[in-house]
C-alpha cells in the first residue's frame, strides 16, 4: 500500500503512525457513539447532528488559533503535543459518562485537542517534506491515519461481540492507543530548525494577511462549499443501522469506508503531484455525488456498503489534496495561519451541514439527507468549473 520510489524523511512516517494510533483510539469511540446515543441515551438524529456538528466545527475553528500560534513561535511540535495530549485525556470521560451532558463535554474537549494539533501537524508535514514530494507525503500520512480509522471500528466490533455490547468497556480500551500516540510524538519526531534570521512577527497583521494570495482564498471558498456537501459520517452509521444488521456489527460500515480510504489516499496523493489539482478535486466531487445517490436509494445492507465504499474513494481523492492545495498557495511562514483560516471557514460549514442533515433525517428521512448532500456537491462542482484556470498552485511555496 505504501510502496514509494522516494525516501520520505523519518518524521513523515512517525507523524503518520502518531495519527494512526490516535485514530484507533478515537474511532473505537466515534464508530459506536451514534449507536450509544440512540440506544442507551435515547438521542434523536437532530441531537446527534448537533453534537457531531458542534464537535467537528470546534476542532476546525480551534485550528485558527493553533495555526497562528505555530507561525508566531516558529515551532509546531509543542502545540501538536498539547493537542494530542488533550485528545488522549478525554477518552476516559466517554467511559464514565452518565448522560448527554458529559458526552457532549467529552466530545467537544476531544475535538479541541484535535483542533490544537491539526494545523501545526499539517504545517509540520509541509515543513519536513521536500516540495516535490509534498502531495505524496500528505497522502502517506493520511493513509496511515486512515489505517487507524478502520482498525479502530474493527477492534470495537470485536470487543462488542466479545463483551455483549458493553459500550463503556470498549471506551476504556480506547484510552491505551491514545496514550501511545502522545508518547510516540514526544520522543519520535524532531522538528526542523527555524530558518536562520527569521524574525518573530504577528501572522494575523494586515500586511501579513495581505500576503495570502487570491488562489489561497479561492481554495478556502471551495473547501467551505465542499464541507457543506460532506456532513458528519455519523449519518453513515445511522444508515447502516437501518439495514437491519446486528447492533455490534454496525461499525463495520466505518471499517469498509476507511479501508477504501486508506488504500486510495496515498495513490491519489502521489497523483496530485503530477496532475491538475482542480481536475482531481472535480473528480472527487463527482464520486461524492454518486455515493450520496447510492445511499439515498436504499437501506439494504449491500447498497449501503456500496455507497460507503464509494464515499471512501471520494475521501481518498480529496482530503489530502485540500491540505496540499493550502500548502501550495500559502507562504511557508504563514502555513499554520493558512490552515487555521481554511479550517475556520470549513468548521462553520460543517456545523451547518450536520444540523441540516439531522433536521432532514428527522423530518423527511434518510434519503432526503443524502440527496441534499448530492445537491451541495453539485454546487461545489459548479464553483470549481467556473474557477477555470484561475485556481493555480505555486509548487514548492
Amino acid at each position: 500500500m505504501f510502496k514509494t520510489n522516494h525516501k520520505f524523511p523519518a518524521g513523515i512516517w512517525v507523524l503518520g503512525f502518531v495519527s494512526l494510533l490516535m485514530d484507533v483510539s478515537s474511532e473505537m469511540i466515534h464508530s459506536l457513539l451514534p449507536l450509544f446515543l440512540v440506544t442507551t441515551m435515547g438521542a434523536s438524529a437532530l441531537m446527534i447532528g448537533l453534537i457531531e456538528g458542534m464537535a467537528e466545527a470546534t476542532a476546525l475553528i480551534v485550528k485558527v488559533f493553533s495555526g497562528v500560534l505555530s507561525d508566531w513561535f516558529g515551532r509546531r511540535k509543542g502545540l501538536a503535543l498539547i493537542g494530542y495530549g488533550l485528545g488522549a485525556a478525554t477518552k476516559p470521560l466517554f467511559a464514565i459518562a452518565p448522560g448527554l451532558g458529559v458526552v457532549l463535554t467529552a466530545r467537544l474537549l476531544d475535538r479541541v485537542g484535535k483542533g490544537i494539533r491539526g494545523a501545526p501537524r499539517d504545517a509540520l508535514v509541509a515543513d519536513i517534506a521536500p516540495p516535490e514530494l509534498r502531495g505524496a507525503a500528505f497522502g502517506l500520512r493520511q493513509s496511515l491515519d486512515t489505517v487507524g480509522a478502520f482498525a479502530g471500528p474493527l477492534l470495537a466490533v470485536g470487543l462488542m461481540l466479545l463483551w455483549s455490547n458493553d459500550f463503556q468497556a470498549v471506551f476504556w480500551v480506547a484510552v491505551i492507543p491514545g496514550a501511545m500516540a502522545v508518547a510516540l510524538l514526544a520522543f519520535g519526531v524532531k522538528e526542523p530548525p527555524r530558518q536562520p534570521g527569521a524574525v518573530r512577527q504577528n501572522p494575523i497583521r494586515r500586511d501579513n494577511l495581505a500576503r495570502l494570495p487570491a488562489a489561497y482564498w479561492q481554495v478556502v471558498g471551495i473547501g467551505a462549499v465542499f464541507t457543506l456537501a460532506r456532513f458528519s459520517e455519523a449519518f453513515l452509521v445511522l444508515r447502516a443501522q437501518q439495514s437491519g444488521i446486528p447492533l455490534a456489527t454496525v461499525p463495520l460500515v466505518m471499517v469498509a469506508m476507511n479501508l477504501v480510504y486508506a488504500l486510495s489516499a496515498y495513490p491519489f496523493g502521489k497523483l496530485s503531484d503530477r496532475v491538475s489539482h482542480r481536475s482531481l478535486l472535480m473528480g472527487g466531487l463527482a464520486v461524492l455525488i454518486l455515493a450520496d445517490l447510492i445511499l439515498a436509494s436504499s437501506a439494504h445492507w449491500a447498497v449501503v456498503l456500496a455507497g460507503v465504499a464509494v464515499w471512501g474513494v471520494h475521501m481518498g481523492m480529496t482530503q489530502g489534496l485540500l491540505a496540499v492545495m493550502v500548502a501550495d498557495t500559502a507562504p511557508a511562514d504563514l502555513r499554520g495561519t493558512a490552515y487555521g483560516f481554511f479550517n475556520l471557514v470549513s468548521g462553520i460549514a460543517l456545523l451547518v451541514a450536520s444540523l441540516v442533515a439531522g433536521l432532514l433525517w428527522d423530518g423527511l428521512g434518510a434519503p432526503a439527507t443524502f440527496l441534499s448532500g448530492a445537491l451541495f456537491s453539485a454546487a461545489a462542482l459548479a464553483l470549481l468549473f467556473r474557477s477555470g484556470g484561475n485556481l493555480t498552485c505555486s509548487r514548492g511555496a
